[in-house]
């Protein structure tokens, strides 16, 4: 089950009103940061810069080349020591539907190996030692030491 703090919309959708969830120079701010970090190759330096917005960036992670992350609410991400984020994933921590809007904090495990491609939803915890395969949805938490896969992620042997 996915750890999502819901909030009512209006009678237009959510998403039309994001300005009114979030400081739009944070959003600013946050969106030069991670956009440029996506480019850098110098991991010491992405990490530096992810850490500017709020998120938490263990020791010695490796994320990809143009990995993408929550612009809105960067704080609320955690990876831990050790883990790899592949090639062009993305991960957010907040979802904005037609009549609500929900942010939630993700935790990634030490050690986790995410694929590329990888999409991981608001409210999600990936277990340490867990992996995750290239081009998966990941929509609910993912155990300690498991193998997963797919859109949606399931077991994998």
């Amino acid at each position: 089950m996915r750890r999502v703090e819901r909030h009512k919309a209006g009678s237009v959708n959510s998403l039309w009103f994001w300005y009114k969830t979030v400081n739009p120079l944070k959003a600013v701010y946050n969106f030069i940061l991670i956009y440029i970090a996506r480019f850098v190759p110098f991991l010491p330096l992405k990490n530096f810069m992810y850490r500017l917005t709020g998120m938490k960036v263990g020791k010695n992670v490796s994320i990809g080349l143009m990995a993408m992350f929550d612009i809105f609410f960067p704080e609320l991400i955690e990876i831990g020591d050790n883990t790899i984020i592949g090639y062009n994933s993305t991960i957010l921590a907040h979802e904005y539907m037609v009549k609500e809007w929900g942010k939630g904090r993700v935790v990634i495990g030490k050690n986790v190996t995410i694929g590329a491609n990888v999409t991981i939803l608001a409210g999600i915890v990936v277990g340490d030692d867990a992996t995750v395969s290239a081009c998966s949805l990941v929509n609910k938490d993912v155990p300690c030491g498991a193998f997963v896969g797919g859109v949606p992620i399931k077991p994998l042997k």
